[in-house]
């Protein structure tokens, strides 16, 4: 959960971080009625989780049970700014994690705080005493921040708390004797993710606070104890740390189990902003301890990143999905400018679910990321090419055919030559995306300088996104997913993913790629969503 210091009922027009911006909530509401209605469905996603009505930002809470996903999320339902002293937890529930229902928020704000980031998880041993004999209880562990503390200039605004729920999900009940884990004396200390830790038979609370990792475990989700702290002059420290996970993972196709720390940061992203970095170690039931292999690594590249776009922020994974998969989910929007955003019923969406991999090659440890396999079944329509050969421009989707509005474009380069090959969604009024492949100076890049809407935020479209490459790469592998105002690339499998938005004033119905070398692309496959 992402907080910026602020005064009684004042709100700053780039998420709080301009003091001169700063304006009340009716005037921030004033300067987006200019946003017309056509505007506001033309700018809503077809397929990826927005709230109806009003702000959303971190998931939170996530997990499985029972046939369906539950999503919770930082919600100010009545507005479409965020409101830090009346946050919710939001939901909405899902089948399978592509199609979502929104039910009324589940928790809110009381007299002990506003409810900030978290989680929850299924108790199946009843180890909290919850439960009534019937059914399984969930237990939510949450951040309650105290904005008059906060605005009193106390250092110990936010603890962490817990609620429960007999019902899967439907109500809860915070637990009376909150808070659970009280403030140290530390000015960021929030958005517990809790695990069980099967091994040592106790839960394991990551918590971020201020640049560091805290651990804490409990064997009862309600006495914590302190374990130990992880983060110091390691990966990135640009800004606060934020949404902590920390769970274990199988290298992909062996039997070697590591533990993996995803820790959102902001600012500090490689692009500007806000964005998610990640460890590869081990965890002894007290203390993460980054692999020897993966040391070596950031010594190199400093901070391995989730995904090198500016729209993915706050990633954190499902507790109890089945076969043990690791599903993700983030927040697609960037604290530089997310509530400035063109919307204004409601602000904040979801990115993809994404199934991540943890693979090994050489010597370097990588998390990969795919969108969820479900997602394939919504597929209506699927235009393929074998393979198409030239120089110059080419067209990929032919005019009409696919709504690029809803669509999944898959396909291979070849023989790649050292020059740049850029990919260009355009509209009939000459705005364009681009991105692909400089292979001279070895990057992927992502272009939306020139994609509509963009001076809502002189942050929004300042520079192009880059993600560095090793070395001449011969051949390229791209999955890019097409929402209405979002695009997602998993190149090469997954092992480098970018997430942005954008905001065309007419939507983009054709895609071509361009070079001054020959251009040799491979399984060319467009399938149409259709998502209701």
């Amino acid at each position: 959960m992402k907080l910026k210091k602020q005064l009684p009922l004042v709100f700053c027009s780039v998420v709080l971080l301009s003091i001169a911006s700063c304006k009340s909530t009716s005037a921030v509401a004033q300067t987006n009625t200019v946003v017309t209605t056509m505007e506001e469905q033309m700018y809503r996603p077809n397929f990826h989780y927005t709230p109806k009505k009003g702000w959303m930002n971190d998931p939170n809470g996530m997990f499985y049970l029972n046939g369906t996903y539950h999503l919770f999320f930082q919600h100010t339902p009545f507005q479409s700014v965020p409101d830090f002293s009346k946050m919710h937890w939001g939901h909405a529930i899902s089948k399978d994690l592509i199609k979502w229902e929104e039910l009324t928020p589940a928790l809110a704000y009381d007299e002990k705080g506003a409810i900030f980031s978290g989680s929850a998880v299924v108790d199946k041993d009843n180890t909290s005493g919850f439960g009534d004999g019937k059914n399984v209880p969930l237990v939510a562990i949450f951040t309650y921040h105290n904005m008059k503390k906060e605005q009193a200039g106390e250092i110990d605004a936010q603890s962490q708390a817990i609620a429960y729920s007999l019902d899967n999900g439907k109500t809860w009940t915070k637990y009376s004797n909150n808070p659970v884990l009280k403030n140290p004396g530390i000015k960021d200390f929030r958005d517990p993710k809790v695990f069980w830790d099967a091994k040592r038979e106790q839960w394991v609370m990551g918590l971020a606070a201020q640049d560091r990792q805290h651990f804490y475990a409990s064997k009862n989700l309600k006495d914590w104890t302190f374990l130990s702290e992880f983060g110091k002059d390691v990966g990135g420290h640009g800004g606060v740390w934020e949404c902590p996970d920390l769970f274990p993972i199988k290298v992909n196709g062996t039997n070697e189990e590591k533990w993996v720390l995803i820790v959102n940061i902001n600012p500090g992203g490689p692009n500007g902003g806000s964005a998610a970095q990640y460890f590869v170690g081990d965890f002894d039931g007290k203390t993460f301890k980054m692999d020897a292999i993966f040391t070596k690594q950031l010594e190199k590249e400093k901070v391995a990143w989730l995904d090198w776009g500016r729209d993915n922020y706050a990633s954190v994974s499902f507790d109890n999905v089945p076969d043990n998969k690791r599903i993700i989910i983030g927040w697609m929007s960037n604290w530089d400018y997310a509530s400035q955003v063109p919307t204004f019923d409601w602000r904040g969406s979801t990115t993809i679910a994404r199934e991540i991999q943890l693979i090994k090659k050489g010597n370097k440890y990588s998390l990969i990321n795919k969108p969820v396999k479900e997602i394939n079944k919504y597929i209506s329509k699927t235009i393929k090419e074998k393979s198409l050969k030239g120089k110059g421009k080419l067209a990929l989707v032919p005019t009409a055919k696919i709504d690029l509005t809803k669509a999944i474009v898959n396909f291979d380069l070849k023989n790649l030559q050292q020059d740049t090959y850029t990919f260009t969604l355009s509209n009939a009024v000459g705005e364009s995306l681009t991105f692909g492949i400089n292979n001279s100076d070895h990057y992927l890049f992502l272009d939306r300088t020139k994609s509509g809407k963009t001076d809502f935020s002189e942050k929004f479209a300042s520079t192009i996104t880059k993600a560095p490459l090793d070395g001449n790469q011969k051949e390229a592998a791209f999955k890019i997913i097409l929402d209405k105002t979002s695009i997602e690339i998993f190149y090469n499998n997954g092992e480098k993913v970018m997430t942005e938005l954008f905001f065309p004033n007419q939507p983009f119905t054709e895609l071509s790629v361009s070079s001054s070398q020959k251009i040799e692309l491979n399984n060319l496959v467009i399938n149409q969503l259709n998502i209701n």
